[in-house]
């Protein structure tokens, strides 16, 4: 079983994560460059966000500096309206104190009810209620096996941008 690492109290943390605004965009795209470099965009959840709009992103700051960022798309699955998350991206000296957590516990928060699909690791994402969804099928190279979902039902069929 993964236990979760010990995070401060929210009122402790030195961020406050905000809905990101139109003013964040250079901010956010500087962030991600950062953390996952030039290849990001060889990945197959990259050409689905190429072709997706939108739906909602979120930025962490402290001292006024953004230093997380994620961002919620619109998608279909199964010709059911969706969500596809990330990335999440955490400046490096921020890493390890839970801001990336917090990003993702706010993208749950907005969801609702609305399911959610990613492709990350199931022992940091299982913890948001994220399960293997081996039937969702996106289109282009994926590991199967970290091709997650968190929603009512399976997330069954195709993944496409809405």
């Amino acid at each position: 079983m993964f236990d979760a690492p010990a995070r401060p109290a929210p009122q402790d943390v030195p961020w406050r994560i905000e809905i990101e605004a139109s003013a964040d965009a250079a901010a956010v795209e500087g962030l991600v460059l950062a953390a996952f470099g030039p290849g990001r965009f060889a990945k197959t959840a990259e050409r689905l966000r190429e072709r997706a709009r939108v739906a909602a992103g979120f930025v962490a700051r402290e001292d006024g500096r953004i230093v997380g960022s994620v961002r919620l798309w619109a998608i279909s699955v199964g010709g059911a309206p969706a969500l596809f998350l990330g990335p999440i991206a955490v400046a490096a000296d921020c890493r390890r104190a839970g801001l990336g957590a917090d990003l993702v516990q706010a993208c749950v928060d907005h969801a609702g009810e609305t399911g959610i699909l990613l492709v990350g690791d199931l022992p940091y994402f299982g913890r948001f209620g994220f399960a293997p969804a081996p039937e969702a099928r996106l289109a282009g190279p994926v590991d199967q096996r970290r091709v997650l979902w968190r929603g009512m039902g399976e997330a069954a069929g195709a993944v496409l941008p809405t």
